[in-house]
């Protein structure tokens, strides 16, 4: 009999998800990391116009059309001040893909692979699945992660360490001199730094600042996406930068296991980048607001939160009790511990949702907080 493979026994269905299966159909859910705003008109226009013209068909090339790594590698220049050409982008299948391709092609078996905990759910899936080990670094007070502490993790097992800011799911945004310190530690080390960036352009405080533009050495990739700033993940669209050799072996994996991105994404998705921002500025000034509606419902409701300075999720301490009470009463608030061990006695929100919704929710859930005290 044909057993399963190790590296997925080693991983389980999301939190999140099971979270969302546990509510009713009519809860408000906070719990999707997914912006409620439409696709600007010009980038559904774009893919419209690509597949009318038969443009969309076929397969691509499998790193992407040259149009949309063309203004990827613009994208970099004008919003991060770092240079990387067309040639050293692959179009991929949302950030998600993006980071399988980092992990898969640098991670060997046994090597280990430093994340933030609490941290995105796929860091430690996607280093199981490549046969590696996760090393979970508890974040600071304010829910960033040390370098110092980063640094101290490093074994000579150690294949990479993950970097994400704005951070999902904290909302927390790392320093200037924070990045800095990361890339320090990706050249002197020789270790690779993967810099997750899918909510760099939702920053509320201060600028979003990426580690690629201070490293020295090619030991840093980025994954981002159009995912998020201009609300397409369901167009999963994303992309991978690094230097040749590193573009090179994750070329590889991604023409075995995707074979190019959708086709109308990536024409949706050049567009999106090249074209007005105006909309990306709209929803970060929404989501501001949303934010600070969030914090003082929260503080009403006596829980304690650490001010998210970008993305769209806080992460209050939660109360034993309080997260089963928000969905029983109908609102779909996260666990901490499904993103890791240091997410124990949190809750993720989010507040991507319509801020009427938020108000509603924040009744019920200063409702939860008086049931569980």
């Amino acid at each position: 009999m044909t057993d399963f493979a190790d590296r997925v026994e080693r991983i389980a269905i999301s939190g999140i998800r099971e979270v969302f299966e546990a509510a009713g159909g009519d809860a408000i859910n906070l719990g999707l990391g997914q912006p409620d705003f439409p696709t600007p008109e010009h980038v559904r226009g774009a893919a419209v116009d690509a597949i009318e013209g038969g443009a969309t068909d076929g397969y691509t090339s499998n790193a992407g059309i040259p149009e949309l790594r063309e203004a990827i590698s613009e994208k970099h220049a004008r919003d991060n001040g770092f240079d990387v050409g067309p040639d050293q982008v692959i179009a991929t299948a949302g950030g998600s893909e993006a980071l399988h391709l980092a992990i898969e092609a640098h991670v060997s078996a046994g090597e280990e692979v430093v994340i933030p905990d609490p941290g995105f759910v796929s860091y430690a899936a996607l280093t199981h699945l490549a046969g590696g080990e996760p090393h979970p670094v508890e974040l600071r007070e304010d829910l960033t992660m040390s370098p110092a502490d980063v640094e101290a993790a490093i074994t000579d097992d150690t294949a990479a360490f993950v970097v994400n800011s704005p951070a999902n799911p904290t909302g927390a945004v790392q320093s200037e001199d924070d990045m800095r310190e990361f890339a320090r530690i990706a050249d002197e080390h020789d270790v690779l730094c993967i810099s997750d960036e899918v909510y760099e352009h939702i920053v509320f405080e201060g600028d979003h600042h990426s580690p690629m533009d201070f490293a020295e050495s090619d030991n840093v990739v980025v994954v981002n996406a159009c995912s998020k700033a201009y609300s397409m993940t369901g167009w999963r669209l994303g992309w991978v930068a690094g230097s040749d050799r590193r573009i090179d072996r994750m070329l590889r994996v991604h023409q075995y296991v995707q074979a190019c991105a959708s086709a109308p994404a990536q024409y949706a998705a050049e567009a999106a980048l090249s074209g007005p921002q105006d909309r990306v500025h709209e929803m970060v000034d929404a989501f501001e607001e949303r934010r600070d509606v969030l914090l003082d419902g929260l503080a009403d409701a006596g829980l304690d939160t650490p001010t998210p300075q970008g993305a769209f999720y806080a992460m209050p301490k939660a109360p034993d009790g309080w997260v089963d009470e928000c969905l029983d009463r109908g609102v779909v608030v996260v666990p901490g511990e499904a993103f890791g061990d240091g997410g124990d006695g949190y809750a993720r929100i989010s507040y991507a949702a319509g801020i009427e919704d938020l108000k509603d929710a924040l009744e019920i859930m200063d409702d939860a907080a008086s049931a569980v005290r």
